[in-house]
């Protein structure tokens, strides 16, 4: 499925590509089989948090690298369908086209609901250089590819001196726009907010537990 749908994928953006909502997303577990999805919608503007929706289920499906999306995705789908503000780009807590078939969650994400989507990793898949020291800096994300190596994401420097976190497309945005949308969403700690957020209330769902 993974291999069929990645052609599906858009790696531009539209010239009239407005973000004034954006959502994080993650998924929080219990135990292996008790899981929780988590929405934040943000203005993209302010990151004031507009609405917020975490959502319990349980999954089936096992714990296979690379097949995240299918563990994670339902209960993810149902978070996102009971917020009240309609975001303009998801950021997934994960990859995108940083992937070994090119088809992370943001993508999978990204084209099931045909919003713009990007994955932001806090470990890389593939190979990088280190960015520079300063906010903004980047580099190359670099995996295998049919024709040797191919760019799948950057290692982007959110604070002076920081790891990096990594950035791959999703759905419907350039590579360019992404970063450029991670960096106005981290403007004072080194995961963007969406992310810590998220995080922050899949903690809380496993600690009650």
């Amino acid at each position: 499925m993974q291999e069929r749908l990645r052609s599906q994928v858009i790696t531009t953006s539209a010239p009239d590509l407005r973000i004034d909502t954006v959502a994080g997303l993650d998924v929080g577990y219990r135990s292996n089989d008790s899981v929780a999805g988590v929405c934040v919608v943000f203005d993209a503007k302010t990151l004031v948090v507009l609405d917020e929706v975490v959502v319990e289920d349980t999954t089936d499906f096992p714990y296979i690298a690379g097949l995240f999306a299918f563990r994670e995705m339902p209960v993810l789908l149902r978070a996102l369908d009971q917020v009240t503000v309609a975001p303009d780009l998801l950021v997934a807590d994960g990859q995108g086209l940083a992937h070994p078939r090119r088809f992370g969650l943001a993508c999978h994400l990204g084209v099931h609901t045909g919003i713009p989507s990007i994955g932001v990793a806090k470990n890389p898949m593939g190979t990088f250089e280190q960015p520079g020291h300063a906010r903004g800096s980047m580099s190359d994300l670099v995996m295998d590819g049919d024709d040797g190596d191919e760019v799948v994401g950057r290692a982007l420097r959110t604070q002076d001196g920081v790891k990096p976190v990594f950035v791959s497309v999703g759905h419907k945005i350039d590579l360019d726009r992404a970063c450029a949308e991670v960096l106005r969403l981290a403007p004072r700690y080194r995961l963007p907010e969406t992310t810590r957020r998220a995080d922050t209330l899949t903690r809380q769902v496993a600690s009650s537990g």
